[in-house]
């Protein structure tokens, strides 16, 4: 799916629970979710009780987060593979939560691993259905 700047503003004002709905759809549709990174590692945020790995639906949002203090990070695409064998278990290991699609005003729900990925399979699931 290709976006125009209209359609990412769009979407980027979807409230948090219709960006984790869109978030996940892509993830399955693509079979990959976005972080950015740079060459100390990934972005990270803080929320009051956690520390968090932001993730997004395509490159092209995740992109649009990369300003100021992330302007030197990178879109970088992990496979729905690659995050069930190692991010999941990386993340609850390192007690890190996950941003679901941050917007531009910080705003996003905060998910554990375990339940992102259980979300991610029930969507894979019904997927399969079809």
């Amino acid at each position: 799916m290709s976006l125009n700047s209209q359609d990412l503003d769009t979407i980027e004002n979807y409230n948090e629970e219709q960006r984790l709905s869109f978030l996940i759809q892509q993830a399955i549709e693509h079979n990959s979710l976005w972080i950015l990174a740079d060459e100390h590692g990934c972005v990270m945020l803080n929320t009051d009780d956690e520390d968090c790995v932001p993730v997004w639906p395509n490159e092209a949002l995740a992109q649009r987060w990369a300003t100021e203090e992330w302007q030197q990070c990178q879109a970088e695409a992990i496979t729905l593979n690659k995050w069930f064998s190692r991010w999941t278990m990386g993340l609850l290991d390192d007690e890190l939560a996950l941003v679901a699609f941050p917007n531009q005003q910080n705003q996003g729900l905060v998910i554990y691993p375990d339940e992102f990925e259980e979300m991610l399979k029930k969507a894979q699931r019904k997927k399969g259905r079809k």
